[in-house]
């Protein structure tokens, strides 16, 4: 049984950092694109981020570029998001999710095949 578990979410004050871990476990999908997405109460679940399997290719939405980071340890069947520079309009619940299919996929989160239960992250003004 595949399971992803982020972590690391919680309150920090605008301008602030965190970073975020999904953890997979089950099966390994080193050859599979993974990514971050967001949401928020009444609104639909937005594309953050999303990695290549071979960790060289990287997308971000507009809204995080220059500010979040992602990256990815196979050896730790591990997915990171560093967050910088926080802003209010970044708080949501940030879900990792592992396109099984795909070498690299897309922004759409209807390609990706298995999610996290979700990490609330509260960026204070």
């Amino acid at each position: 049984q595949v399971q992803l578990v982020e972590s690391g979410g919680g309150l920090v004050q605008a301008g602030g950092s965190l970073r975020l871990s999904c953890a997979v476990s089950g099966r390994t999908f080193s050859r599979s694109a993974m990514a971050w997405f967001r949401q928020t109460p009444g609104k639909e679940r937005e594309f953050v981020a999303r990695i290549t399997w071979s960790g060289v290719g990287t997308d971000y939405a507009d809204s995080v570029k220059g500010r979040f980071i992602i990256s990815r340890d196979d050896a730790k069947n591990t997915m990171y998001l560093q967050m910088n520079s926080l802003k209010p309009e970044d708080t949501a619940v940030y879900f990792c999710a592992i396109d099984r299919n795909s070498y690299y996929s897309n922004r759409d989160r209807r390609e990706y095949d298995y999610w996290g239960q979700g990490t609330q992250v509260t960026v204070s003004s």
